[in-house]
């Protein structure tokens, strides 16, 4: 199950350019399966994507 909420957000990522933690990130854009992130770093003004792929479960269905 997808948790969303401030609560599950990925906090003080390193900065792919200068490596300073980034406190959250400023966008977060979820899909079946993937969860994308877009972090911008203050102090060097550099901005990166991040994906997170969730794996595939298979759902079978509930017999009544």
């Amino acid at each position: 199950m997808s948790q969303s909420g401030l609560s599950y957000l990925p906090r003080q990522n390193p900065c792919a350019q200068c490596g300073k933690p980034i406190a959250m990130p400023e966008w977060v854009e979820s899909s079946e399966g993937r969860t994308t992130y877009l972090w911008h770093c203050w102090a060097c003004d550099y901005r990166f994507e991040a994906i997170a792929f969730e794996p595939e479960v298979d759902r079978q269905p509930i017999a009544a």
